[in-house]
């Protein structure tokens, strides 16, 4: 195979970071996108030279005005779409922010609507089921102190 045959079939998927936060009832914090039908995280797209977690960082601060230590990578979720092809998701432990840090919050108001906590056990009746998948799977990886492998936003089947 030629190099350049070797270089079209290579991936190059689409990076997202996102982070999760929670307050002091460990509830999680969604933000209602005013381009989206659904609650998400707060997050966004991986720009060119740029880590998942300096894009997690920097989409933090522009949707949310806060600029919290984002901790550790709690989930990759390798998430293809077929209207936008390969996606690869990180998402960060954002950690729990306290009732100073929530007072700072700014929104993006061009594209952040509102944003609010919300009990574990209610996500998936908030958000899109992938999306909850990874948000479950992020929260079991904080509290158990590992990093989770998702493909579709759940683990591979052991052996495939």
């Amino acid at each position: 195979m030629s190099e350049n045959e070797h270089e079209a079939k290579m991936a190059r998927p689409r990076m997202a970071a996102g982070a999760l936060f929670f307050d002091e009832f460990d509830r999680v914090l969604l933000v209602e996108p005013s381009y989206k039908d659904y609650r998400d995280i707060p997050g966004g797209y991986v720009e060119e030279g740029e880590s998942p977690r300096q894009a997690c960082v920097r989409e933090v601060q522009e949707e949310l005005g806060i600029a919290p230590h984002i901790g550790r990578l709690l989930v990759v979720d390798w998430a293809p779409n077929p209207g936008e092809g390969d996606k690869v998701l990180y998402l960060f432990d954002g950690g729990r922010l306290s009732a100073e840090g929530r007072r700072q919050i700014a929104l993006q108001a061009d594209e952040i609507r509102g944003y609010d906590f919300h009990d574990t056990d209610r996500v998936p009746e908030l958000t899109i089921p992938r999306l909850a998948r990874r948000i479950a799977a992020g929260i079991e990886a904080r509290v158990n102190g590992l990093t989770a492998y998702l493909e579709h936003g759940e683990p591979p089947e052991a052996g495939s």
